[in-house]
């Protein structure tokens, strides 16, 4: 019995791998850890996610675990959450954070920029409607310079600030999707250079 389970989840994974660009030995050690959060249960809950302690002390944290129960980054063209995933889904969301696979054509390589930049900005559009709108925008930039550790609190805010006043010049108070979501770290990383941080 034992050998026809191995088979099944061999089969399993080699068509995971085959969706996904991952190597049979990625998806097993990708398994293994997913078997580690979970305790051993078929599915995994946002506080599983929580108790890894290399997010402790990331800025987005909220908004990288809230992304693996987020229903438009599991492939399922609906908008909500999901309270709990299973493997393929933890393994979908995973393929987000794969580096893109050498000799592939341009097509595909514009196809998984588009894939990585719309899981980015779902990531910052917590109420998902389609649109990173200002709030949104002011909460990310905030977030990610004031954790940084190298500036305070009050120029987190002023430069969060500036940001929206040159987004807001651009986009009457809406973000659209793509080219915007590189527009905000664009933005943003030009800010903090001409502030000299």
């Amino acid at each position: 019995m034992g050998a026809s389970q191995s088979a099944g989840t061999e089969h399993e994974f080699q068509d995971l791998a085959d969706r996904t660009g991952f190597s049979l030995e990625q998806i097993g050690n990708i398994n293994k850890r997913f078997r580690q959060l979970s305790n051993n249960e078929e599915t995994l809950s946002r506080e599983d996610l929580a108790s890894i302690p290399a997010l402790d002390n990331n800025p987005i944290r909220a908004q990288i675990i809230n992304a693996f129960f987020d229903k438009r980054n599991l492939h399922q063209n609906e908008t909500g959450t999901v309270q709990e995933i299973g493997f393929e889904e933890f393994l979908m969301v995973m393929t987000h954070f794969r580096p893109a696979a050498m000799g592939i054509t341009e097509e595909e390589r514009e196809n998984l920029r588009r894939d990585k930049l719309r899981f980015l900005f779902n990531m910052h559009d917590t109420d998902s409607d389609g649109t990173i709108n200002l709030e949104e925008y002011r909460r990310v930039v905030e977030e990610l310079l004031s954790k940084a550790g190298t500036i305070g609190q009050e120029t987190a805010k002023a430069i969060a600030d500036a940001a929206m006043l040159e987004v807001a010049s651009t986009t009457r108070g809406k973000m659209v999707t793509g080219i915007s979501l590189t527009l905000l770290y664009c933005t943003t990383d030009q800010i903090v250079d001409e502030v000299g941080i």
